[in-house]
């Protein structure tokens, strides 16, 4: 026969209820913490990882874009430094026949502007 001691499974309720208690309390405490772990970081002006990873990006992409620039500046400023070359294409339509003067360019006509209403 088997005898049923009561004392012993009140006190293993009490036990693995105190247990599971202490894990609650433990939670509890640990998202408090959390919580106020964010607040204290949040009010010292912290960025979080998205925003940092974004404007790390964002610089990248500005640097690859000025050293690509630089390089056509430098490119462009070889370039005019070099003695000028007399272009090799003849153009024949452009030369026109030793006796002929070239034409004096006409000015363009203004187009008058309406008087000014005063009032």
């Amino acid at each position: 026969m088997q005898s049923q001691n009561r004392f012993f499974d009140d006190l293993s309720k009490v036990l693995n209820g105190l247990a599971g208690t202490v894990a609650g309390v433990g939670r509890e405490a640990e998202a408090g913490a959390r919580e106020r772990a964010k607040e204290w970081f949040g009010g010292m002006d912290f960025v979080s990882r998205d925003e940092f990873d974004a404007v790390k990006e964002m610089a990248a992409k500005a640097r690859a874009e000025a050293d690509a620039l630089k390089k056509r500046v430098d490119a462009l400023e070889k370039g005019a430094t070099a003695p000028a070359r007399k272009p090799a294409v003849k153009r024949a339509a452009a030369r026109k026949p030793a006796g002929q003067k070239a034409a004096a360019a006409k000015p363009a006509a203004r187009k008058a502007s309406p008087p000014k209403k005063e009032g």
